[in-house]
């Protein structure tokens, strides 16, 4: 990684503890959440990734001056637990696949809604690092 890119980027440093066999607590230094306490983590990831192409979204259609008025996002997630449970299988553990479907209500013909859509998957941080191959490293202290 070079100087200049290294020098641009923000790191995030949360922590975990253990609050029972299914729960975590998360602590971002500004705030807290527990892990499974509403949703699963897998739900927790899905919901991630709307919630940041909300955010995203948001923030092109200002770039654009395009007014959106109302967005719904649908994720779809599939997987195979069986890894998981420590069954013998081939799957991996993770999501198979996941697709999102957004309803954007804007007054906007379909090429600027097109543009304003490829700028949003280009540009959202969560779903380019689902689909971005970012590295991950679990390590024990």
């Amino acid at each position: 990684m070079g100087d200049d890119q290294s020098a641009s980027l923000t790191t995030y440093e949360l922590t975990g503890t253990r609050i029972s066999p299914h729960r975590m607590r998360v602590d971002t230094g500004e705030a807290e959440f527990d892990v499974d306490t509403d949703v699963n983590p897998i739900e927790y990831l899905l919901g991630s990734a709307v919630g940041c192409l909300n955010f995203t979204a948001t923030r092109v259609a200002r770039e654009m001056d395009l007014d959106v008025e109302g967005l719904e996002a649908t994720v779809e997630g599939d997987i195979d637990y069986a890894r998981f449970k420590g069954e013998e299988t081939d799957a991996r553990s993770g999501l198979q696949d996941v697709r999102i479907t957004l309803s954007v209500d804007a007054d906007a013909d379909d090429e600027t809604l097109s543009e304003w859509l490829a700028a949003v998957e280009d540009r959202c941080p969560v779903t380019d690092t689902l689909t971005g191959g970012t590295g991950l490293a679990v390590e024990r202290r």
